[in-house]
Parts: C-alpha cells; sequence; structure tokens
C-alpha cells in the first residue's frame, strides 16, 4: 500500500489548544508583511490622491515657503513605490513560496476538491448554509477576489506609471514607461481609470475588513489574529478533511 503523503502544514502542527482545535501555521512572515505594507500604502495613497485631486487649504502668500501640494506628490510617489514593491514581492512569492497557504494554488481553483468547496462556499455567503467552509487557508471564492484585487493592483500601477511618465523630462528613467499612455487611450482616461480603482480598492477593503471579523466570530478560529501571528486554531477535522482530499488528488495524479 502506498504510503499517504505528507502536507507541508504537518510539519507545522503544534499541541492542541483544546481537544477539537489544533494551532496551524497558515500566513508566512511574506505574507504578513506585504499585506499590511500594501494596506497602510493604501491608506497613504488614497488620503493624498484625494488631496492632488481635490486640493484645499492652501495658504496665502507666494507657494515656495509652503510647496504643500509637492510635499503631498512626494510622499505619494515613495507609497507607490511601496506599494508597487509590495505587490511584485507577494506575485513572486505567489510562485516560490514552500508553504501551501500562500502559493497560486489558494487563489485558482486548480484542484478538484477546491473546486467542488466553491458551491459550498456561495451557499453559505448566500444564508443557505449556516457553517462556514470548513477550509484552512483561503476559501475558493476569495481566492478568486484575490485574483481581481491583484488585477486591480495592477491598474492602479500601470496607470500611476502613464501619468507619472508624461510629467518627466525626456532620458529619465520613469519616461520610459511614457508607452502605457497610448495604451490607456490617453492621460485622461489613465487619470479616470486611476481614480475608479481606488474607489473599488475602498470598497474591497470595507468588505474585507467585515469578512475578516464575520468568518473570525463564527468561525472561533483566530483568523483576524493571523495576520499578526501567522496561525490559526482550526477544526481537527477540517485539516484532517484537506490532507485527505489532498492525498486522494495526489493519488489520482499519480495513477494517471
Amino acid at each position: 500500500m502506498r504510503a499517504m503523503p505528507v502536507h507541508p502544514t504537518q510539519e507545522l502542527l503544534h499541541p492542541a489548544v483544546n481537544r477539537t482545535r489544533i494551532r496551524v501555521y497558515v500566513w508566512d512572515l511574506v505574507v504578513r508583511n506585504t499585506h499590511w505594507v500594501i494596506a497602510l500604502s493604501i491608506v497613504v495613497l488614497a488620503a493624498t490622491g484625494l488631496y492632488i485631486a481635490h486640493p484645499f487649504g492652501f495658504p496665502g502668500g507666494t507657494p515656495s515657503p509652503h510647496f504643500l501640494m509637492g510635499w503631498v506628490r512626494v510622499v505619494h510617489s515613495y507609497a507607490a513605490i511601496f506599494f508597487t514593491l509590495a505587490v511584485l514581492v507577494r506575485i513572486i512569492w505567489l510562485f516560490v513560496s514552500p508553504g501551501p497557504y500562500a502559493r497560486w494554488t489558494q487563489f485558482l481553483p486548480w484542484r478538484r476538491y477546491r473546486r467542488r468547496e466553491m458551491l459550498t462556499t456561495l451557499k453559505f455567503y448566500l444564508f443557505a448554509r449556516r457553517d462556514p467552509p470548513d477550509v484552512v487557508g483561503h476559501n475558493p471564492l476569495a481566492g478568486i477576489t484575490y485574483i481581481v484585487v491583484f488585477l486591480l493592483y495592477l491598474l492602479m500601477i500601470t496607470s500611476g506609471l502613464a501619468m507619472y511618465s508624461a510629467h518627466e523630462l525626456p532620458g529619465a528613467f520613469m519616461k520610459s514607461f511614457q508607452f502605457l499612455i497610448p495604451i490607456y487611450g490617453g492621460l485622461q482616461t489613465a487619470r479616470f481609470v486611476h481614480h475608479v480603482v481606488m474607489w473599488l480598492l475602498i470598497a474591497f477593503a470595507v468588505h474585507h475588513v467585515y469578512s475578516v471579523a464575520l468568518t473570525s466570530s463564527l468561525e472561533e478560529n483566530g483568523e483576524a489574529d493571523s495576520i499578526f501571528s501567522g496561525y490559526k486554531f482550526v477544526l481537527r477535522e477540517d485539516l484532517e478533511k484537506e490532507l485527505a482530499d489532498e492525498a486522494a488528488e495526489h493519488a489520482g495524479r499519480s495513477r494517471a
């Protein structure tokens, strides 16, 4: 009889918190750090971006001693650099992470059992099912949502680069992104896309905080705390079911 393959999380288990729950290391340091860099930079970008679009509070006199808009644009630019780097690191980590919950398979329903869980998750979100989906990492619908969010991140980055490149001097590095302007159909369209995506990300952030608080309360698994510590307290049977599904799919691929 072929031995069951060892799931990576089996090496990360800790003593049970109680009889039914186990502490599992779900979010590694890269996931947690990029999450917070992206979240905090979005707050700064939204605040400074709104000021750039609708300036207010200009002091009297000549602008040179104050340079208020200039400082806001500088802060906006540096926050955009942190945001871009964090997004790129997280995308790369999707493919090179050794942990099972940070990889791209948690975003795309690549495995059969993940596709089956989509219906269960949808029923829970539509209030047709009382119990939340029994998954350890991201549920399948959340994974697909994060794909859309990352596409919005890329739209925000590229539209910002298009606008920035228009004001750079010839020969400057940022001028090399001027090819993005005709792709967006002009600076005005790029600015419009940049503005709309900002509001979509703000709406997602509100929903994200609400859904984390809701599922953390219903599942009682420390989900809200896990983005700080990296650990969730999952039901033993949920983890065993996921390990069994992984083993069954691995065996199926081996037979194929």
